[in-house]
């Protein structure tokens, strides 16, 4: 029971910004139907890769070097800008900024490469705990931590419904989805040392 606990105070400490994340992505996704489809594949795609990656780094084995982990903020940089290009290409077309976006909100693979990006942090944090868990203690982690992806995607969904948020997030959201993804690419991307920053 010990090894549980410890398992979802780690998952909760090092995922903590990704509430936030779902939640934009829940609200961008707001009235296009299949768009929670989208967005827990996209969200267990992205953690099973950071999982992957870290119970492979325990093992003795690198995917990536340590060096090109900070470059990884290049993806939500990237999808920020893309964003934050959409949200002022349809304010253009449309003459207000309260419109819904004309995108049928985040596809899969953006919200995995954000959750992965975002989790290159969870890699470094990850590996010496499992190396040092073993076997067992690491299949126990990986099952709390699925099973959490799972209340992440729900909080995230919960919290982009609440009347005051989901007002908040459907006037602000799609400006504040481009913010937060390049602030989050440029924090990698500073806090790794990419680019000589």
């Amino acid at each position: 029971m010990g090894i549980i606990g410890q398992a979802a105070g780690l998952f909760a400490v090092t995922n903590i910004d990704d509430i936030l994340i779902l939640a934009l992505f829940f609200a961008q996704g707001a009235g296009h139907r299949g768009s929670t489809r989208k967005i827990v594949p996209g969200q267990y795609l992205g953690f099973t890769a950071i999982l992957a990656v870290a119970v492979a780094a325990a093992f003795g084995a690198t995917f990536l070097p340590e060096s090109a982990i900070p470059y990884l903020g290049l993806l939500p940089l990237a999808l920020g800008l893309k964003a934050a290009w959409q949200a002022w290409k349809h304010r253009n077309e449309n003459g207000d900024d309260e419109g819904e976006a004309p995108q049928g909100g985040p596809t899969a693979l953006a919200v995995a490469a954000v959750t992965f990006a975002n989790g290159g942090d969870n890699i470094g944090v990850y590996v010496p705990v499992f190396a040092t868990a073993g076997i067992g203690g690491m299949s126990v982690y990986a099952a709390v931590f699925l099973v959490l992806v799972a209340v992440w995607c729900f909080a995230g969904k919960f919290f982009a419904t609440r009347p005051v948020i989901a007002k908040a997030l459907a006037r602000w959201g799609h400006i504040l989805l481009p913010v937060v993804l390049i602030a989050i690419g440029l924090l990698i991307l500073i806090e790794g040392g990419a680019f000589g920053l």
